[in-house]
């Protein structure tokens, strides 16, 4: 246990964080698999614009910290390969 108050404020900001990033993650997750399931259902429209709000969610997490940046474009990439697969 913590004894000196920087201490205990330091576990208070990382319970926090920790929340926080969580949080942003399950975002990412929960609108990948939405476009997902666009993508398995066939609806091109749907799946470009769940692409563009998925892209947009990568970015803000990735600029937050939470995800490294190449993560981000990585994830990004492998959308858009399969976006383009399903438009072919």
């Amino acid at each position: 246990m913590a004894h000196s108050r920087s201490a205990k404020k330091r576990i208070r900001q990382n319970l926090m964080r920790r929340a926080i990033n969580r949080w942003r993650k399950r975002q990412v997750k929960g609108a990948e698999k939405a476009f997902d399931e666009a993508v398995h259902g066939g609806d091109a429209a749907k799946a470009g614009e769940l692409y563009r709000a998925t892209t947009k969610v990568l970015d803000q997490v990735a600029a937050k910290g939470t995800i490294h940046k190449n993560a981000a474009a990585r994830k990004k990439s492998r959308l858009a390969k399969r976006l383009n697969a399903m438009a072919k």
